[in-house]
């Protein structure tokens, strides 16, 4: 099957190069010399390489993974169509630019909608690895560096290809091949950028200058073709009277150039009491004040306020997987009855305070705001994902708690969780606060800062205080 799946893909490749050659201008990403249209066979080596691994992998797991797969095949083919224009023409202007950019934009964005469509799925994290990572295909719009900017999308996909990692690997071998393969196309992306595109995406320095109809099927519609000439005007009966009008005012003009400094004594004198900034009461007669015609600027519609759609609120047990999501402002949200088996995942909950009763398998927190949570025992681990002032109490034990893009986190511990674990990574304003012997906490902040240094065998990395 995955042999069969990977010659699939190559027929893919070999059909859009087909499609590409007989487009408009016949082109295929090649140029006048051959060095640039180098740069799309490459692109190509990526397609037949990890895209058609990753590909095969997906098929085999299934399910959502394949359908979100299928979306990222599309998304690479509306990428390699761009490098073919990009390879075969000059640099567009930005608005056409804009344009043949589009059918890649739309394509990630469609990435991204179904994993925000699937949030209960099985296959979440997998979603969520390749939709934080997709945004990588706009590295052609990244000038001078586009190279980083794809390592930093592939550093937001591993959060969750860890977590795939983490829950599968002792189960089936195929996530963790999977995962190796996803990451790859990255790596490889990378690479690519670096030898082709160092300081941004390369276009041809000869042929047309790109146009919006070079754009791929899925962008924006091509211009209506222009209108028939205006017919032509007579100007038998114009030429000569226009010439001795012109002609006319020629001479006048040079006569008065010609008066050298007397060209300033037809003008009117201002006498002081005239001038406005030596008598402020000038300032208020709008009559004394000439004003031209305003310059023409078209009407702005009025931009339509568009409601936002506000989803109700969740509180139910869905399986082995409790949910929390959409609440507002509710302080005394509790979930009692718990059992070892048993999740809980908080989404978009602002202003609310959640209470676990009961030991608990693992507990995620989800793009949440001045969000308040209590528990007593997790099994697993605690992860606080994109939240925004957030703060956790521990009454129990854990033994790990992941924070994640998040700002402002706050963590009480108890006497039996002084052991546990925190991982954080691109987060700022954490504390832990620790128990003392008299009951009350000890404020400890996360550090934020470090210093690395090379010791002549390896990375050495310590955290450094702010000063001041």
């Amino acid at each position: 099957m995955a042999e069969l799946a990977s010659l699939v893909q190559r027929l893919e490749v070999a059909v859009g190069r087909l499609e590409s050659m007989s487009g408009p201008g016949g082109s295929s990403g090649v140029c006048a010399g051959g060095a640039v249209s180098a740069y799309v066979d490459a692109f190509d080596e990526i397609l037949r390489g990890p895209l058609a691994q990753y590909m095969s992998l997906s098929q085999k797991i299934g399910g959502d993974v394949q359908k979100h797969a299928d979306m990222m095949r599309q998304a690479f083919s509306s990428q390699r169509q761009l490098l073919v224009t990009a390879s075969s023409s000059q640099k567009p202007s930005d608005d056409v630019f804009t344009t043949l950019l589009q059918p890649v934009s739309k394509a990630v964005q469609q990435v991204q909608s179904f994993r925000e469509q699937n949030r209960s799925s099985p296959q979440f994290n997998h979603l969520s690895a390749v939709s934080e990572s997709v945004p990588a295909l706009g590295w052609v719009a990244m000038d001078p560096k586009p190279g980083p900017y794809v390592k930093e999308m592939q550093d937001a996909a591993m959060f969750y290809t860890n977590r795939v990692l983490k829950e599968l690997k002792d189960k089936d071998k195929t996530h963790m091949d999977w995962v190796k393969a996803y990451l790859s196309i990255w790596t490889e992306l990378q690479s690519y950028i670096k030898q082709h595109h160092t300081t941004g995406l390369t276009w041809s320095k000869s042929g047309p200058v790109a146009s919006a109809s070079a754009a791929p099927a899925g962008g924006c519609p091509a211009p209506p073709p222009p209108g028939p000439p205006p017919p032509p005007m007579d100007l038998s009966s114009s030429c000569s009277k226009g010439s001795d009008d012109g002609a006319g005012n020629r001479n006048l003009l040079f006569a008065s150039i010609n008066k050298g400094s007397d060209i300033t004594k037809g003008l009117r004198h201002v006498k002081d009491d005239e001038k406005t900034h030596k008598n402020p009461g000038l300032r208020n007669q709008g009559a004394l004040i000439r004003t031209g015609p305003k310059p023409f600027s078209s009407p702005r519609p009025a931009a339509s306020a568009t409601p936002t759609r506000t989803l109700p609120p969740v509180l139910e047990l869905d399986g082995k997987k409790w949910k929390v999501e959409n609440q507002e402002d509710v302080q005394d949200l509790v979930i009692s009855g718990t059992e070892l088996k048993q999740v809980v995942y908080a989404f978009k909950c602002n202003r609310s305070a959640l209470t676990i009763k009961g030991k608990i398998n693992s507990i995620t927190i989800d793009n949440c705001k001045k969000m308040g949570l209590v528990f007593d025992d997790v099994v697993s681990t605690v992860d606080i994902i994109n939240c925004r002032d957030v703060k956790v109490q521990v009454l129990g034990k854990i033994p790990t708690m992941s924070i994640n893009k998040t700002d402002g986190c706050h963590v009480y511990l108890s006497k039996d969780s002084l052991q546990c674990e925190i991982i954080s990574a691109k987060s700022s304003e954490m504390n832990i606060l620790v128990p003392n012997a008299d009951g009350e906490f000890t404020e400890r902040p996360v550090p934020e800062q470090f210093k690395t240094i090379w010791d002549g065998e390896k990375l050495v990395t310590t955290a450094t205080e702010i000063a001041g």
